[in-house]
């Protein structure tokens, strides 16, 4: 990650085809993601920050679900005080599924780590999550966020990569839970469960699309070779993208897929400010509550790589000067101006090939400060880019399913 510097069963199946319009390209689609961000100076003003964060945030997925958005993330955090105070994203995804129409709403992530969140009780949230949107649900995964988070429901563990024996032993299990009439049960070294009927069963054939948060090469790698899609949350600029694409795409053309269908899909983010003055989204980017995020990432995410210019908690990356944004948009590592810089930059992420370009909001901005941007991307940004009415993900779960589906 780039920051600103200091001034049932697996079966081997043939690699999908791209999704694409009908004169044949392949388009990238948008997303946003939320999180429940309350910084403390928000916590400090307002004693009802904490619920106008959460309900500010819910207007914003419906606003990206009116502009043409494809998909929301919504992610599981759990101890993160200021970072993320969304920690029953099922409630919250549920609640979307009533409130939206068209948005694909996505776990990112649900833990299926044991001690977190049993196995069998997470593909049951899945599929319910399936049906009650009307087969709109993607099945994002992972880990867990860095030592304070993972320590928490692992206490003792001494090294953080502990988990990811944990994960894999898991996340084949998905898929037999759903396409199996009775789940044959599983013995492992971290769980169990004797044979059980685990419903519902998902109401799009043959289930929801699946995706793994990977944080380096090794991880995209090893998400392809299974199938999976990547929700590349620590991807920070597109020099950073290219190692880790060329590492996936060249696994998935030979994935064994551990579900029912190679989801062939990268994900990044970023964040977005648009406005109709260039001017008024480059003051927004100077705003302290940016910077003050990127502090929380390396204070929580304490297994991320930690670059030598960012200071170690509780000091603060400095506050962006006029020299910053111009180095930070040069760099590909924030979206921010005009409808047309925004769609020139977002144009720029569409060149590097990568599949889905998700924006975290609303960071920087108000709530309608960032309503704003979304009503504007979604005018004049994402027609010109996204020119596909079909998710990419339902194109593949179609195609697996043989075209029987009448969701997602």
């Amino acid at each position: 990650m780039l920051t600103m510097p200091a001034t049932a069963g697996p079966r081997r199946r043939p690699p999908p085809r791209q999704a694409t319009t009908k004169k044949g390209r392949r388009t990238m689609e948008f997303g946003i993601f939320i999180q429940g961000y309350v910084p403390k100076s928000a916590q400090e003003a307002d004693p009802l920050a904490e619920h106008r964060a959460i309900m500010g945030e819910i207007e914003l997925v419906k606003a990206a679900d009116a502009a043409g958005f494809k998909y929301v993330w919504v992610t599981e955090h759990h101890f993160l005080d200021e970072y993320s105070h969304i920690s029953a994203n099922d409630v919250v995804l549920g609640y979307l599924a009533h409130a939206t129409e068209r948005i694909h709403l996505g776990s990112g992530i649900f833990n299926p780590l044991p001690k977190v969140n049993h196995p069998a009780k997470v593909a049951e949230r899945v599929a319910m999550l399936d049906h009650l949107s009307g087969g709109r649900f993607e099945f994002g995964t992972g880990r867990g966020a860095g030592s304070h988070e993972i320590l928490g429901f692992h206490p003792g563990m001494t090294d953080m990569g502990g988990t990811r024996p944990i994960w894999e032993e898991t996340i084949a299990e998905f898929p037999k839970m759903w396409l199996q009439d009775e789940y044959e049960g599983f013995e492992g070294e971290y769980w169990s469960l004797p044979p059980r009927k685990i419903l519902p069963k998902p109401l799009a054939k043959p289930h929801p699309p699946m995706w793994y948060a990977a944080g380096n090469t090794s991880s995209y790698a090893m998400a392809a070779r299974k199938g999976l899609g990547v929700l590349g949350f620590s991807v920070g600029s597109p020099k950073e993208l290219e190692p880790v694409l060329t590492a996936y795409k060249t696994e998935i053309a030979n994935a064994e897929p551990i579900g029912a269908f190679v989801n062939d899909n990268i994900m990044v983010t970023s964040s977005a400010i648009c406005f109709e003055d260039r001017e008024r989204a480059r003051e927004v980017m100077m705003r302290p509550a940016n910077t003050y995020l990127q502090s929380l990432v390396f204070r929580y995410h304490d297994t991320f790589p930690h670059p030598p210019q960012v200071p170690a908690w509780p000091e603060l990356i400095p506050d962006p000067d006029p020299a910053a944004v111009d180095w930070m948009l040069s760099e590909g590592m924030t979206i921010a101006g005009d409808p047309d810089d925004v769609l020139r930059q977002c144009k720029r992420w569409e060149s590097t090939g990568v599949d889905q370009l998700t924006f975290g909001l609303p960071v920087g901005q108000t709530i309608d400060e960032a309503l704003e941007s979304i009503r504007l991307i979604g005018e004049h940004v994402i027609p010109k880019i996204d020119t596909d009415p079909v998710h990419r993900t339902t194109r593949f779960r179609d195609a697996a399913a043989g075209g029987g589906n009448s969701a997602g």
